[in-house]
């Protein structure tokens, strides 16, 4: 069960856990996105599977988890003989952060007119409990 927000403001967090708060990334997310990011050049899944010790299929879908979340971008690399391959690079780190902001500020409109929402209907019900027994 996920933790509420009052426990979530308790505990101490690091920028890491932006990627499991914003967008519910597993811990294997993250660990290809810092693989990504401290890797020299872009990688193939193939490469980021051995990087983190996983099977190619369970690299697979973290990173297209990564790719829908926007926080790594996909590039086709063609042969010269024909034929492509994919390679995968972290996205700029302030377009991230754009993004987040963006998200954050959606909520944040959100959770206020769902409080709004909460006082009027609960001023509601307690004006006309008060009026009945008056």
């Amino acid at each position: 069960m996920p933790d509420s927000m009052s426990e979530q403001l308790q505990r101490d967090m690091v920028c890491e856990g932006l990627l499991e708060c914003f967008h519910g990334l597993k811990k294997l997310d993250r660990e290809i996105f810092e693989t990504l990011v401290n890797a020299d050049e872009p990688l193939t899944v193939d490469e980021i599977a051995e990087a983190v010790d996983r099977e190619r299929s369970t690299a697979y879908r973290a990173v297209q988890r990564l790719l829908k979340s926007g926080f790594i971008q996909k590039e086709q690399v063609n042969y010269d003989q024909g034929g492509y391959y994919h390679v995968y690079r972290p996205t700029d780190p302030s377009k991230i952060a754009d993004d987040m902001q963006r998200l954050l500020n959606d909520w944040y409109a959100k959770m206020g007119q769902l409080i709004q929402e909460f006082e009027t209907k609960y001023d509601e019900q307690n004006a006309t409990a008060q009026s009945v027994e008056s």
